[in-house]
């Protein structure tokens, strides 16, 4: 099978119930500037990958092995992971 090139986006998250002081200093920081309707801020990350895989699945696959590998801390992160096919160029 040919492998295909990838786009994988990531977004790392907290999980609930874990602190997240910089949300907190972000919140607090839009309140100075007059948004208090904010009522809470939750800050995370976002990776942009492109890897080459036999397919979609693989490609979700390997990624998710990076994410519990070293892209998130699966003690008190969550990801989610969206996989898209490649143009190629």
């Amino acid at each position: 099978m040919t492998e295909s090139t990838y786009a994988a986006e990531v977004v790392v998250f907290l999980k609930p119930g874990v602190n997240d002081p910089e949300g907190l200093a972000i919140k607090d920081g839009l309140h100075s500037l007059g948004y208090t309707g904010v009522e809470t801020v939750r800050a995370g990350k976002y990776l942009r990958l492109v890897v080459r895989a036999d397919d979609a699945e693989a490609a979700r696959a390997s990624v998710a092995a990076m994410c519990d590998q070293l892209l998130s801390n699966p003690v008190i992160e969550n990801y989610r992971i969206t996989v898209q096919s490649q143009a190629a160029e």
